[in-house]
């Protein structure tokens, strides 16, 4: 993905029963930093899509490791939308 304008990541792993969230957010911090760190490295300019658990924690962090490499933190972004569907879903079968 050299120089590439747009990078969507979906990582990280899913809860498993028992896991917390911190637990869920230990793992999929460190798979999303090697993939953010890389896009810092291989394509700076490229406006960063996270699809992540939790989008509201692990989103943040990495905005602050772009900020580390010297990039704009604004360039990366959370995005929910498989909350939102998942949430429809649930509401509609209630």
């Amino acid at each position: 993905f050299v120089g590439a304008d747009l990078v969507l990541i979906p990582a990280g792993v899913p809860r498993k029963p028992g896991m917390n969230r911190s637990d869920l957010l230990k793992i999929n911090l460190g798979i999303a930093k090697d993939l953010v760190e890389a896009c810092a490295k291989f394509c700076p300019g490229a406006i960063i899509g996270l699809i992540v658990n939790p989008v509201n924690s692990v989103v943040p962090a990495m905005c602050e490791v772009y900020r580390r490499h010297g990039l704009d933190p604004k360039k990366i972004v959370g995005i929910t939308t498989l909350d939102v569907v998942r949430a429809n879903k649930f509401v509609h079968e209630i």
